[in-house]
């Protein structure tokens, strides 16, 4: 999985951030062991998630065991609705903690506590019967503090820590293509010649149907950019730093040469 450790220094009102890896990352899902499945062979489907957490220090509040207000969660990579692929979550919290295992049923799959100390959570997600039977492990490192402990910290402004990873699918059953055709949380296959699937039927009713993004999440405005478009300015931005780190070291040696020239022995 993606662990950050890069930070980047941001404006005054913007969150505390470790920079996710640039190239994502891509967990393969082995195949249903379910016969009665229809699969369709040679397609894939690619599901992109994050996860992480957002941390609040709660200033004059805070005391010896509770100096944080934190969330960790999974949200679709641009908040989109995972529960169409998603089933339950379950969150393995420090042995410190009353009830350190919390089972999230439905969207969005996140949970809110309060502390002092930073931990490594296990986050293992369930899916539906037609989409995989196995589980996917997944582990982050709960973040508090921002990467420069010397400086001053905020209550207005979160620590916000997010790993990008793209679940992906194989020879998915045509069930689960057909009821997740056109759903933006899913990076949708060509399919190969001679298949066809039949329209989405929805058997929810839509009047009641829970809204299971996170796009009006209240932490949504710290939410973390992980668009293609961002990567390729962040490889240029990178690109630039160490094309000008090049150049001075190449200034360097030019003078260093010159100045050796100068006490060269005739």
């Amino acid at each position: 999985m993606v662990d950050t450790s890069l930070s980047k220094k941001k404006d005054p009102d913007q969150p505390e951030i470790s920079l996710p890896t640039l190239k994502s990352q891509r967990t393969k899902m082995g195949k249903s062991e379910d016969s009665e499945k229809k699969k369709i062979k040679d397609v894939e489907i690619s599901v992109p998630i994050v996860y992480g957490n957002a941390a609040f220090w709660l200033g004059k509040k805070a005391s010896e065991y509770q100096s944080h207000k934190w969330t960790v969660y999974v949200r679709g990579a641009t908040n989109e609705d995972l529960s169409v692929v998603v089933k339950r979550a379950v969150f393995q919290l420090h042995s410190s903690f009353n009830n350190p295992t919390r089972v999230v049923e439905s969207a969005p799959f996140e949970l809110s506590e309060s502390g002092w100390g930073e931990f490594e959570i296990a986050i293992t997600l369930f899916f539906h019967n037609d989409v995989c039977e196995k589980p996917l492990n997944l582990y982050h490192h709960l973040k508090l503090y921002p990467e420069d402990e010397s400086g001053p910290m905020s209550t207005k402004k979160p620590v916000v820590v997010e790993s990008y990873d793209e679940v992906v699918f194989t020879e998915p059953s045509e069930s689960f293509l057909a009821r997740v055709q056109n759903h933006p949380a899913v990076t949708f296959p060509r399919l190969p010649a001679g298949v066809t699937l039949p329209p989405p039927v929805s058997t929810e009713d839509e009047s009641k149907k829970k809204r299971g993004d996170t796009k009006d999440h209240p932490l949504s405005q710290w939410f973390l950019n992980f668009s293609e478009a961002d990567e390729l300015l962040q490889l240029a931005a990178a690109r630039q730093q160490v094309q000008a780190h090049i150049a001075k070291l190449r200034r360097q040696i030019s003078l260093t040469d010159g100045q050796n020239q100068q006490f060269k022995p005739l």
